[in-house]
């Protein structure tokens, strides 16, 4: 009985590391319009790439006007701030069950010792991850930017970044991506800025 507690709750912790793997994965995929490789060497500055949006040096400066929109050009910020705060929540949903589940594990005083110190590797791990992520987008709103939500793992990290207006440019990328660097210690192919939309 008590192998089988045990079997369950590791097979429970592997069953939500996966699909937070996944599901990060899946979001990377649906949101990467262009990754760095993909890139042609003259647009990139400093290892930076930006992700989606246009790669037209007139669009950077003269932003199109967002269906719907008020006279005055200016998009409502609304849908883009129910984002990131719906982004927040989902991510900090996620974290609570795998580190619940981790914590339940490493307390297991009938666990193998070998189980309840992976468990608190974890833990730290994802301890580190949500410090990191924090100063990260602390960090690019402090840069002016109207909205940040980061997500980072252990070989990857995903910042999605919003402007009170305008697009997001190679300047702005490589600004962002400097402080992800900085913050992970991930390279600059590890890491993806992606514009709210």
């Amino acid at each position: 009985m008590k192998i089988w507690k045990r079997n369950a709750v590791v097979a429970a912790i592997v069953l939500f590391v996966c699909a937070a793997v996944y599901l990060n994965w899946s979001y990377s995929q649906d949101n990467a319009d262009v990754s760095v490789d993909a890139l042609p060497t003259g647009k990139l500055l400093g290892g930076a790439a930006m992700v989606s949006g246009s790669q037209e040096p007139d669009a950077a400066e003269t932003p199109a006007p967002t269906a719907g929109a008020p006279s005055g050009g200016e998009a409502p910020a609304a849908p883009t701030n129910d984002y990131f705060s719906s982004a927040r929540i989902n991510r900090q949903q996620a974290r609570d069950s795998a580190l619940s589940l981790l914590e339940e594990a490493a307390a297991n005083n009938d666990a193998d010792q070998t189980i309840r110190n992976e468990a608190n590797a974890s833990i730290q791990v994802m301890a580190d991850c949500t410090m990191a992520e924090a100063q990260i987008e602390n960090l690019v709103m402090a840069k002016g930017y109207a909205n940040c939500v980061a997500f980072v793992g252990q070989d990857s990290a995903s910042v999605v970044v919003s402007l009170d207006e305008g697009e997001l440019t190679e300047t702005d990328t490589a600004k962002i991506m400097e402080i992800a660097m900085e913050q992970t210690g991930l390279e600059a192919g590890q890491i993806k800025i992606i514009p709210a939309e």
